[in-house]
């Protein structure tokens, strides 16, 4: 059974999820901030109260590393904006044409966008966001494969969706992999860190010392590429880590 509740520490509002754990823990989520406090189902109210008070310096400094991060404009699919795909600044270009919407790579610097006379900002935002997941499921298999030798597990299945409050996700009862399609514009080792974090979740489900520990063993500079990839912009809105 799961149960939820919010609870207010000074001005700092905090959701409590109750579930079947041995230990609290506690996780600020981007885009904007939002605090989760996962806990035993039977802890104390006041217990977990002291618990996030006892948190309160570190759930201050990463919710502030949320909200100064830098957001993309919105856009508008037009010639001469600034897309990004692998951590690099293109420029799209929008060419009306009769036959079926599709995305090139130019060169280094250009993304041709072949559209039907006429088409819609809408149609031109979902025809950009395919290309993306059509890209990134390129690039994933062999990353897996690479790092599921390494670590030493499998993921039964794994898949790419939006998601509201993290870049990727693992269920560990039936090995499957979720990532962000969002990675799709990071660089390569942003994604390549995303994959190791939920492979490892393979091995801890939590993100407790020994989970460091591993991350620490197969990756040693994950640190490193986590703080790259939160300080990239995110995409504007509710982007749906």
């Amino acid at each position: 059974m799961i149960t939820r509740e919010q609870i207010m520490i000074g001005n700092v509002e905090i959701d409590v999820v109750r579930k079947d754990i041995k230990n609290m823990h506690l996780a600020v989520y981007p885009p904007n901030g939002r605090i989760r406090l996962a806990a035993p189902i039977k802890t104390d109210h006041e217990v977990v109260r002291l618990f996030a008070i006892s948190k309160l310096g570190w759930i201050k400094k990463h919710v502030k590393s949320f909200q100064d991060q830098r957001r993309e404009t919105p856009r508008s699919y037009v010639s001469g904006e600034s897309h990004y795909y692998q951590g690099k600044r293109y420029l799209l270009e929008v060419i009306e044409r009769k036959g079926i919407n599709k995305i090139e790579l130019s060169g280094n610097k250009k993304i041709k966008m072949y559209v039907r006379p006429g088409t819609t900002e809408s149609i031109r935002a979902q025809v950009m966001k395919e290309w993306y997941r059509k890209q990134l499921k390129a690039q994933i298999p062999e990353l897996l494969e690479k790092w599921e030798k390494i670590i030493g597990v499998t993921s039964n299945d794994w898949g790419v969706k939006q998601m509201r409050t993290k870049w990727g996700a693992c269920n560990s009862d039936v090995k499957r992999i979720w990532l962000n399609l969002e990675l799709a514009k990071k660089p390569p080792i942003c994604l390549e860190y995303i994959i190791v974090h939920e492979l490892v979740h393979l091995l801890e489900r939590h993100h407790n010392n020994r989970f460091g520990a591993y991350m620490d063993k197969f990756m040693p500079k994950w640190r490193l590429y986590r703080d790259q990839l939160n300080e990239l912009p995110v995409a504007h809105g509710d982007w749906g880590y």
